[in-house]
């Protein structure tokens, strides 16, 4: 029994043997081959570009698929990632354009404040020097009269009689003074009598108030009426208290004798208000002595 066993088991190490050398051999052949691809890569690169390119044409297909997966994979996760975060982007986003906002109305408030201070500059820097510079305090908004009130009064040099004009206008002129404070008569009370003309020939007329805050523009000569809407009217200079060329009213509807016309400036949308002294002072004075002696007559008379 012993000489079989035996037999069994030098036949099962040589092949053991066999396999190992064959194993070797084929592993200094690969490196054989190797040195030789290498030693060639170095010498000609060249003559190894179609076994590069085929290795590339079959390994293609491969890395297009993983590059797709991948891509795939990342978009997947980043359209997650942004469906989470989405809810407080917009909340983020909402409070920007709040503080936006904010930001412009606050912009739009200086501007408004910046436009009213140049105002004001004009109205301290205009041909005329004036005798004070005025905020308007009050109006009589409910009576059927149209009076306002300035902060200033024959302290500060303001008398009976003097034009009041706002950066873009004539408003009205001083009806009673007091120490600290005037009463300012409007020009859109009914008792206000203007003498104007049209600023581009010598159209002359008189504005009238009508005590709603529009004038009725009256001709002085009646027949044709050579007045057309949009017309601009200035103060004429007659009777001394203004003087000529200051922006009064625009047209805005003809009638038989003349038209109705709003006004440039518009008291309700004034902040300050220059005074100015009376024009013609010695015009004035003239016309009020007739008017005086008449009051002297009929209280004589009584």
């Amino acid at each position: 029994m012993a000489p079989p066993s035996s037999r069994r088991t030098s036949g099962f190490s040589k092949k053991a043997q066999y396999s190992v050398f064959t194993g070797y051999l084929l592993a200094a052949l690969g490196a054989l081959l190797g040195l030789a691809l290498l030693a060639l890569s170095l010498w000609q690169p060249s003559a190894l570009a179609p076994l590069r390119g085929g290795a590339q044409d079959a390994v293609a297909p491969v890395g297009e698929g993983t590059a797709a997966v991948r891509s795939t994979s990342v978009s997947f996760w980043d359209s997650i990632g942004g469906y989470i975060q989405a809810g407080s982007q917009n909340a983020a986003l909402r409070k920007e354009v709040e503080i936006a906002r904010i930001r412009l109305k606050e912009a739009e408030a200086i501007k408004q404040e910046n436009e009213r201070l140049k105002s004001l500059l004009a109205l301290s820097e205009s041909e005329i020097e004036p005798v004070a510079v005025a905020r308007l305090v009050g109006s009589s908004s409910t009576s059927s009269r149209r009076f306002a009130y300035i902060a200033r009064g024959r302290n500060d040099g303001i008398e009976v009689g003097m034009p009041v004009r706002s950066p873009r206008g004539v408003i009205g002129r001083v009806l009673e003074v007091a120490r600290g404070s005037s009463r300012i008569l409007l020009l859109t009370d009914t008792e206000s009598v203007l003498p104007v003309r049209r600023s581009s020939d010598e159209t002359v007329a008189f504005a009238e108030g009508r005590g709603d805050g529009l004038l009725r523009i009256r001709l002085i000569n009646l027949g044709l009426n050579p007045l057309e809407v949009g017309d601009v009217f200035v103060t004429s200079g007659a009777g001394g208290y203004y003087r000529p060329g200051v922006a009064v009213a625009v047209l805005s509807e003809l009638t038989a004798d003349g038209g109705i016309a709003r006004l440039i400036a518009d008291p309700s949308a004034t902040d300050f208000v220059s005074v100015e002294p009376i024009y013609v002072p010695e015009a004035v004075e003239a016309a009020s002595i007739p008017a005086t002696r008449e009051l002297n007559d009929a209280e004589l008379e009584n």
